[in-house]
């Protein structure tokens, strides 16, 4: 029986499922092999030859395949149709050649969707491994592992608190750190528009935009202030108004094309909220239930037969009349083969969301994304007809327009319609019948309602599009009139949706990285998302500053882009793999070399000239940003913390010990030493320490070098804070009574964890801060009451049952205070960052529970010795022992951290 091998368990279900029982499917749960995570694994000087690992978890999958084989030679490589899965064949043909016998029949298959038909179809054409594929997997991945293993420890050395950096990754990271110096660097434009509310002769009403002023067209900046605009609006009131052009233009609308890998992120992210990695991740269990074809594509072309089947849809569910006459078409995007995959689509175009069987919630709408998509790209395009009204006065002074849009056929937008990152201005109200020639009456007191309540309320008016509020709003007399006060906006931050976006317009990264690039740079800190925007953290401005400053070919875009480009041109056969990896390695050691002198100092003096702009933003008084807050006399600079990152402190320290973060949070100004009173003789003062605002009461003395002190709590602004504030804080914990059934004091305070009221040793959270200050007995005692007691809380509900252990239990995925991990009997293990618990499999839960016993068996078992009094000689003996543990197990805590940084 032929043995054939796919990456997923899950994938190897459905495949045998459709090839009977002729054959035996396995899975190799991915790469088989890696880079061990130490120096020399990739070797320069040896013309790049490559050292590579079997993973310890990997060997009893290949031994599966190996026994498998003694059966039947003939062996079938069936993973996936891209790069990444050609390099997993590669790597399980090289693992498995010594359990194949001469003469043995190795062959490839590929397929984009997992159905019936396109599995068997496969099978009937078998090819041998693409060595062009296999070439550009190699440089990729050496070039990631030479970055990876030879920049990052340049990091950690130079700039204290660094993580990693990465050949895509800290390219990645750049984009996001520049646009938010562009933010920071905008300084906004003032400029106006003015607005009149019209009336056709049979009283319909419309509004109109002032497009000409005295005589001549007005430009964007033409009204740059509130008595420009005044002006403007008393030119507009004070003239009568005709029609003196209607035009109307038919216009139309096609549609978008299928889906590929970099759409489907952007527009899951917009309509769905999904992140990019959890998009790959439902779209893979889609995938592999057979109802999408592969998702990891820069192809957007769809085979004929689904051309044909999305047309039979369309008719059979919308009619004729939103089938165009012939099938559209779309030119594929890729470059060479390895991209060159149909786009992302249902498998079953009469599938529609409702009749597919899925497990999750956000399969299903994920598939819905898809498969509306699908279906509109093939619709007829939707029509519309817009109008556009010009209106003037009688001597030429003024002129307005009014526009409006009509829909006559909605076409494809009956199934989809794109969604948008930023606001195009499209204008989709419709006009009333307007006729040439007609007067064009100002509606008196028409925006005195709007007006109103747009004062009120501080934003614009629904029933008056284009008027702001005051105190940007300008009307005339009769309130007929109106002008806006605008001002231009800096360029918006990144979402991961935009992000992805901008990576491709770039060249920078393909379909298989994007979801890890961007999900790496969150995971080492250097980026936080903030309502679905990606807001750079100060240790990712200093390794973009550094490496800019430091490696500027490196992350460079377009160098970037050019070597992408390049592993295309390998992918396509058309460059040497080892001749692109001796160009890059030549360069990148001089880079190297060039640092090799740099002592710490020299880098914080670089990165803070750089980050001046934003570590030190200009004073109100116009005075020094440099000037120490609390002495006057030192001067602010960039400073390293013996625990790692860095922070701002007095050029005077330690006369003066005044320190900051690097930036205070959005919309707040640094937070500068100040005293806010005194209380019984004791002077209250507001600090700014290491870790955050304080407030401290008194000043250190020999009889008490650490006065009391209490921390600024999270969501109080910290300059607003007052001495009736801090007296508060000083006071806590506080003392609410003795609880009714034991007399014991219930305290209230806020803790590590936020705030907390507390009865004897228990503990129950509060909603609000605020609470602390004000909760009475009662609300404490049922806050309490509603707290289980420790040891009796009902169990926790598992988000995964996994099976049963083979000596015995079950073993399931938890959610616990610090993430989920795989619990069995009294073993908990924590799940490793980049592994999704949904995909978790009972093999990889052993093997962590197999890790978390063997670590606490070793503790215990080094613990021993100490407890046990044994002779002088053995004790001496098993302390040379234990004294060369530490030693062998360093390398492997170094590895592991090393792998981290090699990430891309």
């Amino acid at each position: 029986m032929p043995v054939v091998v796919v990456e997923s368990p899950a994938k190897a279900k459905t495949i045998e499922k459709y090839l009977g029982g002729d054959y035996r499917v396995l899975a190799s749960f991915g790469h088989v092999r890696d880079l061990p995570p130490k120096d020399g694994s990739v070797d320069p000087d040896a013309d790049f030859a490559m050292k590579w690992e079997v993973a310890s978890d990997s060997k009893k999958h290949l031994k599966a395949i190996k026994d498998a084989l003694k059966d039947d030679q003939n062996l079938i490589l069936a993973t996936d149709p891209d790069r990444e899965g050609e390099a997993i064949s590669w790597h399980l043909l090289e693992a498995l050649a010594p359990a194949l016998k001469k003469g043995s029949e190795v062959n490839r298959v590929t397929f984009n969707a997992i159905t019936k038909s396109a599995v068997t179809d496969a099978m009937k054409q078998p090819r041998q491994i693409d060595q062009a594929l296999v070439d550009a997997y190699l440089a990729r991945r050496a070039l990631d592992y030479l970055v990876g293993f030879n920049l990052s420890p340049v990091l950690w050395r130079k700039l204290p608190g660094a993580k990693s950096a990465g050949r895509v990754q800290s390219v990645c990271l750049r984009l996001i750190v520049d646009r938010e110096m562009e933010i920071e660097a905008f300084k906004p434009r003032e400029y106006w528009s003015v607005h009149a509310r019209l009336a056709t002769p049979g009283g319909e009403e419309y509004d109109a935009t002032l497009t000409s002023y005295q005589g001549k067209k007005l430009d964007r900046y033409d009204l740059a202030d509130a008595e420009d605009a005044a002006m403007a609006v008393s030119a507009v009131a004070s003239r009568d108004l005709t029609v003196t052009e209607v035009s109307a233009k038919p216009a139309s609308r096609n549609p978008w094309p299928p889906f590929m890998t970099s759409t489907l992120q952007q527009e899951a992210s917009r309509k769905l909220g999904m992140g990019a990695r959890a998009c790959m991740s439902t779209a893979q269990r889609l995938y592999e239930a057979g109802l999408i074809t592969y998702m990891r594509t820069d192809g957007i072309d769809m085979a004929p037969e689904a051309v044909m089947a999305a047309r039979d849809a369309i008719k059979a569910k919308f009619g004729d009349k939103y089938l165009p006459s012939s099938p559209r078409m779309y030119k594929n995007k890729a470059k060479n083969a390895q991209e060159a995959h149909e786009c992302i689509r249902p498998t079953d175009m009469m599938a529609s969301p409702d009749k597919i069987r899925v497990s999750a919630d956000d399969q299903r709408k994920l598939y819905d994304l898809i498969w509306k998509r699908t279906i509109a790209s093939q619709m007829e395009a939707a029509r519309m007809e817009r109008t556009t009204v010009e209106i003037g006065s009688r001597d030429g002074q003024v002129g307005l327009r009014a526009t409006g849009q009509v829909m006559l056929f909605d076409g494809f937008l009956k199934v989809y319609d794109q969604g948008r990152d930023d606001d195009e201005g499209e204008d989709g109200r419709r006009l009333p019948a307007i006729t040439q020639g007609e007067a064009a009456r100002k509606v008196g007191k028409a925006f005195s309602a709007e007006l109103a309540k747009a004062r009120e309320k501080g934003g614009d008016s629904p029933d008056a599009p284009g008027l702001t509020t005051a105190p940007g709003t300008l009307a005339s007399t009769g309130e007929d009139t109106a002008a806006r006060q605008h001002f231009t906006q800096p360029p918006p931050r990144y979402t991961e949706a935009t992000l992805v976006k901008r990576m491709e317009e770039l060249g920078i990264g393909r379909p298989s990285t994007y979801a890890s690039i961007v999900t790496t740079i969150q995971d080492r800190d250097y980026v936080r998302k903030d309502q679905n925007r990606l807001i750079p953290e100060d240790k990712g401005r200093l390794v973009t500053i550094f490496l800019t400053e430091y490696f500027p070919r490196y992350v460079s875009y377009d160098f970037t882009a050019d070597l992408e480009n390049e592993l295309d041109e390998i992918s396509a056969g058309d460059l040497m793999w080892r001749d692109v990896l001796g160009r890059f390695w030549r360069d990148f050691t001089k880079a190297l070399d060039g640092t090799s002198e740099l002592r710490i100092t020299e880098v914080l003096e670089a990165i803070d000239e750089a980050l001046a702009p934003h570590l030190y933003p200009a004073r109100l008084d116009g005075g020094d940003p440099r000037e120490c807050p609390l002495c006057h006399q030192g001067r602010l600079n960039l400073k390293t913390a013996r625990s790692g990152g860095a922070f701002i402190g007095c050029s005077r320290y330690p006369e003066c010990r005044f320190t900051r973060p690097l930036s205070a949070p959005d919309g707040e100004e640094a937070v500068g030493d100040r005293v806010l009173g005194d209380d019984a003789g004791e002077q209250i003062s507001l600090k700014n320490g290491r870790f955050g605002p304080y407030v401290q009461r008194g000043e250190p003395t020999e009889d008490q070098p650490k006065p009391p002190r209490a921390s600024i709590p999270k969501g109080w602004d910290a300059n607003a804070v007052d001495l009736e504030q801090a007296l508060k804080l000083l006071a806590l914990p506080r003392e609410i009574g003795p609880h009714p059934d034991d007399g014991v004091m219930i305290e209230a305070g806020i803790g590590r964890y936020g705030p907390y009221v507390k009865h004897d040793r228990k503990y129950a959270n509060l909603p609000e801060v605020d609470e602390v200050f004000t909760i009475g007995m009662n609300r404490a005692v049922e806050v309490l009451a509603a707290k289980p007691t420790r040891g009796r809380a009902a169990a926790a509900e598992p988000l995964k049952q996994l099976g049963d252990h083979p000596d015995g239990g079950a073993v399931a995925v938890m959610n616990g205070r610090y993430g989920p991990y795989v619990k069995w009997d009294k073993v908990n293990a924590t799940l490793p960052r980049d592994l999704d618990p949904a995909d978790i499999t009972l093999d990889k839960a052993l093997e962590l529970i197999s890790a978390k016993a063997a670590k606490k068996g070793g503790k215990k078992a080094a613990s021993k010795p100490a407890a046990a009094k044994k002779p002088a000689a053995k004790k001496t003996a098993a302390k040379k022992t234990a004294a060369k543990k530490p030693a062998a197990k360093k390398p492997a805590a170094k590895k592991a951290s090393t792998k981290k940084a090699a990430e891309d």
